[in-house]
């Protein structure tokens, strides 16, 4: 049986749906391998996509839509946007196209919310429905691209956009209904009217999808969110978006991810890996597994490398390394978040070699009463979280662990860290089995097996 079956049942077990699974294997198997061995088959799979050497001028067609269909209808290659400002509406990538953004090139996108309808199937918060338009969408394509050293301005600010989250609550209530009534997606209609700001780029049930270079700025919402896609580049990419829910990179129910490179300046977590809300993402039943994230920086934000809360379809094979986070602004390093409505199994997460100047809150930070608390019945299920050759020189608590006593958190291990300035001890509550390997807070070396 595959590793993905076993997780699967695994997960339809959480659901009432199987009787339980031993984990004692799964265990034993990851004790006995470095578990770094597989991230090297993951970014063994990743490859860019490649495009025809063929230009296409956006100067010379009306809009960057046309500039696209021309290119694809050609067989694919570059549509290049030359240096200056480009005002736009929402841009549809299609399969071959690599939109190639030169120095000094601003694409500066429409704040009139009638530019992205009519609406187009997407995700928002985890859910699926039909809405406003991303910035950049591209839908069941493959071998799609946004690339060079240019800019993309969302121009969201105070007035457009950003204000819309005080009138947003009606229509993400209904939203977050459906998921749970399991409402046809046909009756999903939401667009103009409902306040549900859309997310800046979405590649959503694509394959081979690669961002370089550009800079991302005042983004609407999600800066770039990758959905129920497959063989993901995210590279050297800067972003500053201090909008509300402005996350950096949420790859949604993906595989194959590699983010490596990119600067993250956020309003809310700078990376946050997901896979569904509540009902809606058992639905879809897809996790999101093998995401490798190296060599970013990390300023503001909420969470450095998040996974969740919308995360009720699983994730698994997340691996972080060489990363730099230094903020009084950043709130936690690595961070799970999730809850008993959520739901989700959440395994095999590993970091290394990350340097980390501050942090508000915790560098380790697993929370299953994220939100709604334990309201559920999808207890969630984190385990296989170890954190190897992580330093920092200032936060709160080193971890905070808060599990459920009919759920703890198991597995969970430390091991050659220092953690200095350390302010509070840890919060551990309803954990089992973390342990600590040569871990250094404020100076005492710690070696032991914690539950409570």
């Amino acid at each position: 049986m595959s590793k993905f079956e076993l997780s699967r049942r695994d997960f339809l077990k959480i659901a009432g749906m199987l009787p339980a699974l031993p984990y004692s294997a799964l265990r034993q198997r990851a004790a006995a391998a470095d578990p770094w061995d597989e991230a090297r088959t993951i970014l063994g799979r990743i490859k860019e996509p490649s495009f025809p050497a063929r230009d296409f001028d956006a100067k010379r067609y009306s809009s960057l839509n046309e500039a696209i269909n021309a290119c694809s209808a050609a067989g694919g290659g570059r549509v290049v946007v030359p240096a200056g400002d480009f005002p736009t509406g929402a841009i549809r990538l299609k399969s071959k196209v690599n939109l190639h953004l030169s120095e000094g090139a601003v694409l500066k996108f429409s704040a009139d919310p009638k530019a992205y309808l009519p609406a187009v199937f997407t995700r928002w918060e985890g859910t699926e429905l039909m809405s406003y338009s991303p910035l950049i969408y591209a839908f069941d394509q493959q071998d799609i691209a946004i690339t060079g050293p240019g800019t993309l301005d969302g121009q969201a600010d105070a007035t457009h956009w950003w204000d819309w989250t005080r009138n947003q609550a009606a229509s993400r209530r209904r939203l977050v209904e459906f998921g749970a009534s399991g409402t046809p997606l046909a009756q999903r209609v939401f667009g103009e009217g409902s306040f549900l700001r859309p997310n800046f780029i979405q590649p959503y049930r694509c394959r081979n999808v690669y961002i370089e270079g550009v800079t991302i700025k005042n983004s609407p919402m999600w800066e770039i969110h990758p959905v129920l896609s497959t063989n993901i580049i995210v590279r050297g990419v800067t972003i500053n978006s201090h909008g509300p829910n402005n996350d950096g990179c949420n790859p949604e129910s993906c595989r194959d991810v590699l983010i490596e490179r990119c600067s993250f300046d956020t309003g809310d977590d700078c990376i946050a890996i997901k896979s569904g809300r509540n009902n809606d993402g058992r639905r879809v039943a897809v996790p999101v597994e093998n995401v490798i994230v190296r060599d970013c920086t990390m300023k503001d934000g909420h969470g450095g490398v998040t996974i969740g809360s919308e995360i009720s379809g699983g994730a698994r094979n997340i691996f972080a390394e060489r990363c730099k986070m230094d903020s009084p602004n950043l709130n936690i390093a690595l961070r799970l978040k999730t809850n008993s409505v959520r739901g989700g199994i959440i395994e095999h997460v590993y970091m290394r070699d990350v340097t980390i100047g501050q942090v508000s809150q915790a560098v380790l930070g697993v929370d299953f009463l994220y939100e709604e608390g334990d309201a559920g019945q999808f207890p969630p299920v984190v385990r296989d979280i170890e954190v190897r050759n992580v330093t920092s020189q200032k936060s709160r608590n080193a971890l905070s662990l808060r599990g459920y006593a009919h759920t703890p958190i198991t597995n969970v291990r430390l091991r050659d860290c220092k953690f200095e300035n350390v302010a509070q001890a840890d919060v551990l509550e309803n954990v089992k089995d973390v342990v600590l390997t040569n871990v250094s807070v404020n100076g005492m070396v710690r070696n032991e097996t914690i539950t409570k």
